[in-house]
């Protein structure tokens, strides 16, 4: 909740898991024993840039037994002498104030655990293990599909083949009947061999013309 014009945490409701808060560039003077209340689990908590003038009015965190890091930068009360030295005497609980601890060492950039950032490293890879086994399906699909078209692909080349073999099969049983037919042609007695011939090629036999010529 940063630079939203906050007075007051009073209407803060009951965050029992909570563990950073924000209240940072508001107009908070005081009221903090709300937190103790109703964020008993704080570890976190950045109140700079806020009204805060006076030491006593920190004293509601020391019920905060986790608050292991606050912030007061911009704040009133960080202009009082002394200042860091009692603010680490109210609050032992305190590991790190504006950033640094009591030996003026600075805390680190973040704290993943605070943050979150662990629960968001396990969702992302969550949502990697899935896509993975997206990936993999759908490979499985792809191999399917390419083995389908394989068969297919010989089904029909069988197909092919059946009907050559077929086709064979009937042009050699035509020439078969034909040699057939010019064996049985082969077997007849030479006049009605050429009677047939003539027959076939629509001509009339000569003795017949002899005979038509008598008449």
């Amino acid at each position: 909740m940063i630079n939203i014009n906050l007075l007051s945490v009073s209407n803060l409701p009951k965050l029992s898991k909570l563990r950073k808060l924000e209240l940072s560039d508001n107009r908070i003077s005081g009221g903090l024993e709300v937190l103790a209340e109703r964020t008993p689990n704080l570890t976190h908590l950045n109140l700079s840039g806020n009204k805060i003038k006076d030491i006593n009015t920190l004293e509601p965190l020391k019920k905060l037994p986790n608050l292991h890091s606050l912030d007061l930068f911009n704040c009133e009360v960080t202009m009082l002498i002394n200042y860091r030295e009692s603010v680490f005497t109210l609050l032992p609980q305190l590991t790190y104030l504006d950033g640094f601890d009591a030996d003026d060492q600075e805390a680190p950039d973040s704290d993943p655990e605070a943050d979150g950032d662990g629960l968001e490293d396990e969702y992302e890879n969550g949502e990697e293990g899935e896509e993975e086994d997206d990936d993999e399906e759908e490979d499985d699909l792809d191999e399917e599909v390419i083995d389908d078209e394989e068969d297919e692909d010989d089904d029909l080349e069988g197909e092919e083949e059946e009907d050559g073999v077929d086709d064979e099969e009937e042009d050699e049983e035509e020439d078969g009947e034909d040699d057939e037919e010019d064996e049985a042609d082969d077997d007849l007695p030479r006049g009605e061999k050429r009677k047939r011939n003539i027959e076939d090629e629509g001509e009339e036999d000569p003795e017949d013309e002899e005979d038509d010529e008598d008449d």
